[in-house]
């Protein structure tokens, strides 16, 4: 009986023992599980982070003023708020600051230039270098065009030459006056009128050609139609318009300083559009030298016009002498087609005018103009 007790006390403590080991075998395995899966956990937990830092990270650096806490909310606004404080390119910077700030529109010239100097020492013994000439006035553009840059010119005036085998003559011209007109604060440009060929000269119908093709390339509002060969002693002789047609070359040195006759008007002289307009432009039919500035006065008198003129020494001129053109002899008509201006003068002039362009050309101190005015 002792050994059967003891035999079941065996077994039994032997299942109890398997028990045991049982549940620690599953004890052991539900650890592990959870083991595992913590370290999932842990895993996804860091990548997240890294992930989360990648993005903020960058921020943070560009905005250390911001906080480093992750509101959802301000992660969505805080990318707009970086890019708009990010720096820009200085170029960028300058450009919107053009952009933001208004253009400061320049104050009127004066309506006497503080810039005259009065009388001037004119000679022609020394020749013109035009390169020189170029240095010496780097605000000149090409074409011949110059506007002040700290005022705005009271007037755009357009200078008219009419020209045929004057380039000597052209020189000097180009040589005092580019200096003279800048300092006179003109918004201007010079148009250099050629006739082509070998045709009588006419000078009337080259200066409504140049004023013509001046206002294809700019809106002027004066013109000055002056000789190749006359130079102002006095830059406070402005070249620029009045109220009334202006005689600019009142005393020249070939007449003793004097005005040959009340009516004069040849030489250098400026209309404003409306006063040029008013006569129909200059007559077309003056072939030769003379009479085509008479022709003019008659026609500014027949409208009410009168001369104005600056005084006697303010409007000293210097001529280059030379020896008459070839093909621009006396006109032998002259004085017959002036004693019929009144009646000839509203169907010959810029209404009338007929001329083909040959050739345009920029030069660094004037435009060429070129052209076929026909013949007599």
């Amino acid at each position: 009986m002792a050994v059967g007790d003891a035999s079941v006390n065996f077994n039994l403590l032997h299942r109890t023992c398997k028990l045991v080991v049982l549940l620690c075998l599953l004890h052991i395995s539900v650890t592990f599980v959870f083991y595992v899966r913590s370290l999932d956990i842990r895993f996804a937990f860091v990548q997240n982070q890294q992930s989360h830092n990648n993005i903020t990270q960058p921020n943070q650096l560009r905005n250390t003023g911001f906080s480093s806490r992750t509101d959802p909310k301000k992660e969505v606004q805080t990318p707009v708020e970086v890019q708009q404080q990010e720096p820009k390119p200085p170029e960028l910077q300058a450009a919107e600051k053009k952009t933001e700030e208004p253009v400061k529109k320049l104050e009127k010239c004066p309506e006497t230039s503080p810039l005259l100097v009065g009388p001037l020492r004119v000679e022609f013994n020394t020749p013109v270098n035009l390169e020189q000439v170029k240095k010496d006035n780097p605000n000149v553009e090409p074409g011949g065009r110059f506007r002040p840059k700290d005022c705005e010119a009271l007037q755009k005036v357009a200078i008219i030459i009419p020209f045929r085998k004057r380039d000597e003559h052209l020189k000097y011209w180009l040589y005092y006056l580019h200096p003279i007109l800048q300092r006179q604060q003109l918004d201007y440009g010079v148009y250099v009128i050629n006739q082509d060929g070998d045709e009588i000269f006419n000078r009337a119908k080259l200066l409504n050609v140049g004023y013509t093709e001046a206002l294809k390339e700019y809106n002027y509002e004066c013109f000055v139609f002056s000789d190749v060969d006359l130079i102002p002693m006095d830059d406070r002789n402005t070249y620029k318009c009045f109220s009334q047609p202006r005689h600019l070359s009142v005393s020249m040195d070939k007449f003793g300083f004097r005005l040959p006759y009340n009516q004069y008007f040849g030489g250098v002289s400026s209309m404003s559009k409306e006063q040029y307009l008013k006569i129909n432009g200059f007559p077309n039919n003056y072939w030769g030298w003379g009479g085509e500035d008479d022709d003019i006065y008659n026609r500014l008198a027949s409208k009410g016009m009168s001369i104005s003129r600056p005084s006697g020494e303010t409007g000293k001129c210097r001529m280059i002498r030379h020896e008459r053109d070839k093909q621009n002899e006396p006109n032998p008509q002259r004085f017959d087609r002036i004693a019929h201006t009144r009646e000839t003068m509203h169907k010959d002039g810029i209404n009338s005018l007929s001329y083909n362009v040959v050739k345009v050309e920029k030069f660094d101190l004037f435009t060429k103009i070129t052209v076929d005015v026909g013949k007599p």
